[in-house]
This record gives structure tokens, C-alpha cells and sequence, in this order.
């Protein structure tokens, strides 16, 4: 495997790990407090992230544990 492959191996497995749909959660929080701050509205876009992880999270516990 060449070293390219493995790099980028590595970082998928970091980021995306063994939840794809937390990654996804916070690429679309990023998305979303990127528009927001570029609407002007940066407080929202400050407030939005935090508990935007918040949910993220608890909808990734509540998964794991009922399985």
C-alpha cells in the first residue's frame, strides 16, 4: 500500500471512525455556523455549534446504548 493510501486511510478512520453519522453531524454544523457567520449573524452561529454538538452526541449515545 503505498504511503499515499495509507495516509488518507488514517485520516478517514479518524475522523469518520466507527460512527459515520457523527461526522456527518458536525460537517453539517460546520456548514450551517458558516453560514450563519457569513449572514452576519455570528452569535448564532456561536450558539448554534455548541448545542448543535450537544444533540449530536446524545443522538449517538441513545443509538449505541439501545442496540
Amino acid at each position: 500500500m503505498s504511503f499515499i493510501k495509507r495516509f488518507l486511510a488514517f485520516w478517514y478512520d479518524f475522523i469518520v471512525g466507527d460512527d459515520w453519522g457523527v461526522a456527518a453531524g458536525v460537517v453539517l454544523l460546520l456548514a450551517a455556523s458558516g453560514a450563519l457567520a457569513r449572514a452576519n449573524m455570528q452569535t448564532s452561529a456561536w450558539v448554534l455549534m455548541p448545542l448543535g454538538v450537544v444533540v449530536v452526541l446524545a443522538i449517538s449515545l441513545r443509538r449505541a446504548t439501545t442496540r
